[in-house]
């Protein structure tokens, strides 16, 4: 049984993660952080980190970025691999993070779906097919009203995986509206959509001569990224010091 301490335990995705790592019979969780500490859970929970004396296989983080460096700290101190879930980083704690795999396992992705990081394997492979039989690309994504960033990390995550797989050699292009011209070859399109509570919806489209392909990820619920977490502190478990994403995670 894997031990495993979840950092911001009674935040929505805390709350989420101990659920399903309640029912599963590989993982458990002997302690929790929050600075909130009025939920009953299961395991001890602490206010700080550095209160935790519980010893552990690796840490599952989905709190904010001003609890990041102390997180750090810990793990590389106590030599526990931590699954980084935390955005909105500063480029000052990302080198933070890429130096503390030197010296502990650490798994970070843009986004933590099976789902998603499944897709941008399967994009990669279709890209190298059929950018060459000169298909367009197009990225379509969906998002609630409440979303202030666009397109979304995860569009951006999906286009990077295309563009890698070609060299580099596509440009994005976020409007069209501005420009009266042809689109290049070369370019992928990426259009954002927000209304509703839509939680997470990304298309990706081939256009080519008298036929589309698409592949669509839908996320119904944030329980996705929750359960994608729960499968990388599974792998990250033992591992030795290193910087991990969630393509490591999906082996095929």
């Amino acid at each position: 049984m894997i031990r495993a301490i979840m950092h911001g335990c009674n935040g929505r995705m805390g709350q989420v993660i101990t659920g399903l790592v309640k029912a599963d019979e590989a993982i458990e969780f002997v302690a929790g952080i929050d600075t909130y500490t009025g939920l009953a859970n299961d395991y001890p929970v602490f206010d700080s980190i550095e209160k935790c004396d519980v010893k552990a296989d690796v840490v599952i983080d989905f709190s904010n970025a001003a609890a990041a460096d102390e997180l750090l700290d810990y793990c590389v101190k106590k030599q526990i691999p931590v699954v980084l879930c935390t955005t909105g980083l500063s480029e000052e704690q990302l080198a933070k993070v890429e130096e503390a795999s030197k010296k502990v396992a650490v798994l970070k992705s843009a986004n933590m779906s099976l789902g998603i990081n499944l897709l941008m394997k399967l994009l990669k492979d279709a890209t190298k097919v059929l950018a060459p039989a000169g298909f367009d690309i197009e990225l379509v994504e969906k998002h609630h009203n409440q979303k202030l960033d666009a397109p979304s990390g995860t569009a951006l995550a999906l286009a990077d995986s295309i563009n890698e797989s070609m060299n580099n050699e596509y440009t994005y292009v976020y409007d069209r509206s501005q420009v009266r011209k042809k689109r290049d070859q070369k370019e992928i399109g990426i259009s954002a959509v927000r209304g509703g509570t839509i939680v997470g919806d990304h298309e990706v489209i081939y256009a080519g001569a008298d036929e589309v392909i698409e592949f669509k990820h839908t996320a119904y619920s944030k329980a996705v990224f929750g359960k994608g977490a729960v499968e990388a502190a599974k792998f990250l478990a033992g591992k030795p010091a290193g910087r991990y994403d969630m393509s490591d995670v999906i082996q095929f």
